[in-house]
């Protein structure tokens, strides 16, 4: 009876080191700068939200770090993920430029919208519940 409480005590422990590191594979898929190519919501064409650049973001897993723009302010703050959600509802250092348009208005909106996402090769998807509200394109 012993051996077989070892057995399953060993069994556990394998799958759980396995399932720690397919979320450590997971969440370094989103090292790296990713460009916006799509915001749900607007009636504004995406062209017309962000006429002269797009929104970016740049992930560095290993210090828990984010950087990017909304297309015109720049943004850093800390990178709050656990398993597949993520949160960004913790305080961020923002510039303060004048903007027109709703552009980055709606985009900080969505990022405090988003609970979880997803990577599929190089799109990111960022998802409210199970609908995809945003999705950025890897830069090289």
């Amino acid at each position: 009876m012993k051996k077989h409480n070892y057995f399953i005590l060993l069994f556990l422990f394998i799958i759980s080191a396995c399932a720690v590191k397919k979320a450590a594979e997971d969440k370094n898929q989103l090292n790296g700068t990713w460009e916006l190519n799509y915001i749900s919501g607007p009636r504004i064409a995406f062209e017309g939200l962000y006429p002269n650049q797009k929104p970016q973001l740049t992930f560095d897993v290993a210090s828990n770090k984010l950087y990017g723009n909304t297309s015109c302010n720049s943004l850093s703050g800390a990178l709050v993920i656990t398993d597949n959600r993520i949160d960004f509802n913790t305080p961020m250092a923002l510039t303060k430029r004048f903007c027109e348009g709703q552009g980055e208005q709606l985009f900080l909106e969505s990022l405090k919208k988003s609970t979880r996402y997803s990577v599929n090769e190089n799109t990111l998807t960022f998802l409210m519940d199970d609908i995809a509200i945003m999705r950025f394109i890897k830069k090289p």
